[in-house]
């Protein structure tokens, strides 16, 4: 299951993070998002999701949410 289909409000386990790119993945690596994690999704807009990471708020697309397995 990826972040998009997460339900808001609930505590999630990150199990992987699946992208092709290595600079995007050490990107996420820098804000707190990698396999072992919790992620919580705040909200959610059409294009975009507001997600809980280490006490820290973040808008991430929906595109970068499919990458997050959870």
């Amino acid at each position: 299951m990826d972040l998009t289909q997460a339900v808001e409000g609930t505590e999630y386990l990150i199990k992987a993070i699946e992208v092709e790119d290595e600079e995007l993945e050490s990107f996420l690596f820098s804000l707190g998002c990698y396999a072992g994690e919790t992620i919580t999704v705040v909200s959610r807009r059409k294009k975009t999701s507001v997600v809980s990471i280490k006490d820290a708020r973040y808008s991430i697309d929906n595109q970068l949410a499919e990458a997050i397995k959870i």
